[in-house]
């Protein structure tokens, strides 16, 4: 009877969601990304990239005055979950693309971070929309493996990783 009730538990029970989830939110004079653990268990260390050279506006981080982008700068700044962060990485004038080395992330647990993102196709350069931004891939190592995502003109985009292992 016990190895029935065991058995059934077992079958009956789901696996945990994983996934990570990045949002842009233009700003002024600041835009912001936040990068937040929408799954239900931590997750372990991972690398994650936020490539802006895949949208076809020609978005570039724009951190110095003298350089590719326009009017206002904003040099890159680690506003939340600095603790997560192996390295703060280097974001250099007219970069499309940052690199961020977590040690893990906690369920629920973002880290964030400002800077400035122009665009370089010719619109309204120094402010960001949604449609702009789509297009920006997430990338994700974890585990030997890699996940992806595409930001949508909500300026988000999530990455489902393997489900939760404990």
């Amino acid at each position: 009877m016990i190895r029935l009730t065991l058995c059934t538990l077992m079958l009956s029970a789901t696996a945990a969601a994983a996934d990570l989830t990045v949002r842009f939110e233009e700003g002024a004079p600041k835009d912001r990304f936040t990068l937040t653990n929408t799954g239900d268990c931590a997750l372990p260390a991972m690398v994650v990239t936020l490539d802006l050279g895949t949208a076809p506006a020609g978005l570039i981080f724009d951190v110095t005055g003298a350089g590719a982008g326009v009017q206002v700068f904003q040099p890159f700044e680690v506003v939340a979950g600095a603790d997560a962060l192996i390295e703060v990485p280097r974001v250099l004038d007219g970069d499309t693309a940052v690199r961020l080395r977590l040690s893990g992330l906690a369920a629920g647990a973002d880290v964030a971070f400002t800077v400035d993102v122009d665009d370089t196709g010719g619109g309204r350069e120094i402010t960001v929309t949604g449609s702009e931004i789509a297009g920006a891939s997430l990338r994700v190592a974890l585990g030997g493996g890699m996940q992806s995502g595409v930001m949508d003109a909500t300026a988000r985009a999530t990455v489902p990783l393997d489900a939760c292992t404990s």
